[in-house]
């Protein structure tokens, strides 16, 4: 299995896929959760069919080792190990994916090495990082209560929201995946039933740890030194990150600017494969 060695002599594993020979550009794509396994990005609606993605396990998912030191959870830290895998590909200059979580990792690797980045990509991102949260994912699973499924995913979610049990966390998100998805069909379906065996509550519990208010302003005030175009992707049923968190986030960058699936939910590539694919290529293309 293809790995690279971390700042710290970690041996971390990454994926490759997609053809080598395609005269384009690779992307480095990050998984969120935080500290689920990169597995449930697939192909990313078909991105790989063209262009190669190069898809790191973070530590303690996939195939990768957890940590011996429990802050290296931590996104900073996260974002030290993205700089070590761009030292091990020989990239001067690369193009970020990031979903949900990971586009924390994707914001702080961007404020430390600012220069890297030639197009950052964030898919359904949170904004704590911006110091706020919007409640308008709530109001965007409410609109939708009159599917068929939403009585049992409304009963799961409040329950989600008071446990820490991981054996019942795992029973609870199949009934309440359909709040994470556009629709409720054979391809979200096959996607949420693996969401239970691919988290890792440890690294997602040290996803922040560390992370002070100091710590968080310095982020923010680095993302003002990226120069780099930054495409925010929302959906407009996305009941987990809303939309008004990825329009923060844009707002963060000098130059970002969103893109809105209006019938996708928090993984646009299921949901809208194909307008997910052309939205993230034109703007990979873009001069």
């Amino acid at each position: 299995m293809p790995h690279f060695t971390s700042y710290d002599n970690a041996a971390l594993h990454y994926r490759a896929l997609g053809p080598e020979g395609s005269g384009l550009p690779p992307l480095v794509c990050l998984a969120g959760g935080p500290g689920r396994d990169a597995a449930y990005l697939g192909d990313l609606g078909g991105l790989a069919e063209r262009r190669r993605l190069l898809i790191p396990d973070s530590r303690g998912t996939g195939a990768s080792p957890t940590a011996a030191d429990p802050s290296r959870y931590a996104f900073p830290h996260l974002a030290e190990d993205l700089e070590a895998f761009r030292a091990h590909l020989g990239l001067e200059r690369f193009a970020l994916l990031a979903h949900d979580a990971g586009a924390a990792t994707a914001q702080a690797y961007a404020a430390t090495y600012p220069d890297r980045p030639t197009r950052l990509v964030l898919i359904s991102p949170g904004s704590h990082l911006q110091g706020e949260l919007p409640d308008d994912a709530p109001d965007i699973f409410a609109s939708r209560s009159h599917e068929t499924w939403w009585p049992e995913a409304s009963a799961a979610a409040r329950r989600l929201a008071e446990t820490s049990d991981m054996t019942e966390v795992r029973d609870l998100l199949p009934r309440a995946a359909p709040l994470a998805y556009g629709r409720w069909e054979v391809p979200q379906r096959a996607h949420a039933a693996a969401e239970g065996e691919q988290l890792n509550p440890v690294p997602r519990a040290g996803f922040w740890q560390g992370v002070d208010e100091p710590a968080r302003q310095t982020l923010l005030a680095g993302l003002r030194e990226v120069t780099c175009p930054v495409l925010v992707m929302t959906g407009g049923r996305d009941a987990v990150a809303g939309v008004r968190a990825g329009e923060l986030v844009a707002a963060s960058f000098p130059d970002g600017r969103t893109h809105h699936l209006p019938e996708a939910g928090h993984y646009p590539w299921v949901d809208e494969p194909d307008r997910f694919r052309r939205a993230v290529e034109e703007f990979l293309h873009a001069p």
